[in-house]
Formats: structure tokens, C-alpha cells, sequence
């Protein structure tokens, strides 16, 4: 079994195989892979990394396997303007559902309650079939691959009142 310990932005050809991964997938820190030209990889980074389409997994003797981001089942939401749009954003994020944000549209993992949440408030939505690449997040690094509040909200004072 190969052993990838490093990631490249971009991968540099010649590629040693290639490997399809969802967006859940792009973000192990460790996990076995089997690549498309048969090689079993074991994947053993110190962090879990953000890998994009076009990204390479670094095997110990240098070369690199291409990334390549796999189609998943997705929603893209419109609505009326903006300002509707920015209303139904607030919404997703208050259920901190990775989302990517493109002008005009925010696209979302497939959910049918999320779908009629987004039509009950007067957006649209259309099924599509695409690479999953959502917003990062306020603080970097990977988006959150979790549904539910696993964290903890820090509020603080500002040593005065707002008057």
C-alpha cells in the first residue's frame, strides 16, 4: 500500500493515479483510498486538509495522485432578489449547513426538509448533480462536514454600553 503524508495545490503531473472524492471525502485526515489505476493508498496527513478539485495527495516517494472532485446530489436555491436571497442564506446558516455561495444562487447538499423550508419562504429550488465546494468558513480551513451544534459560542464584553 502507497502512503500519501502531504497535499499539493496544484497536483504536478505525471500523475501516479488519480482518485474521485465526494466533499466529505476531500476533508480525512486519514483514511485508504483506492485510486483508479487499482493502487490502494493510505492517506495519513497531521491536519485534515481542504482539498479542491485539481489538488494532489503527495506519497512518500514524491509523486502525486490528482484529486479529482466527485458529482454529488445538490440544490441550487434562487429567489426573487437579493435581498429574499440574503434572507434564505440567513436561514441556512442559522442551521450551519455548509453551503457554496456563487452571485445569484446558494447550492446545498440535497434535503428534501431543507428544499421545502427554502420553498415555504418563497425561494427556488433546482436539483442539480455537481462538485460540492462550500464556503470554508469565518475562521479557515475546511467547511463544517457535520449537521448539529458541536461547538461552543464565545460572547464577550466591550468594557462599555452602547448608549
Amino acid at each position: 500500500m502507497l502512503r500519501a503524508t502531504a497535499t499539493a495545490r496544484p497536483a504536478r503531473p505525471p500523475f501516479a493515479d488519480v482518485v474521485t472524492l465526494d466533499h466529505d471525502g476531500r476533508h480525512r485526515r486519514r483514511i485508504r483510498l483506492t485510486a483508479e489505476g487499482g493502487h490502494d493508498i493510505l492517506l495519513d496527513l497531521p491536519d485534515v486538509p481542504d482539498l479542491r478539485d485539481g489538488d494532489g495527495i503527495v506519497l512518500e516517494d514524491g509523486r502525486h495522485v490528482l484529486v479529482r472532485a466527485a458529482r454529488e446530489p445538490l440544490m441550487d436555491i434562487h429567489a426573487g432578489d437579493p435581498a429574499h436571497l440574503a434572507r434564505i442564506a440567513w436561514h441556512i446558516g442559522n442551521r450551519h449547513l455548509a453551503a457554496e455561495i456563487a452571485p445569484g444562487r446558494i447550492r446545498i447538499r440535497a434535503d428534501h426538509v431543507i428544499a421545502a423550508m427554502v420553498e415555504g419562504l418563497g425561494g427556488h429550488v433546482h436539483p442539480v448533480s455537481a462538485p460540492f465546494n462550500p464556503e470554508g468558513g469565518a475562521y479557515g480551513g475546511a467547511a463544517p462536514t457535520h449537521h448539529g451544534h458541536h461547538h461552543g459560542h464565545h460572547h464577550h464584553g466591550h468594557g462599555h454600553d452602547h448608549r
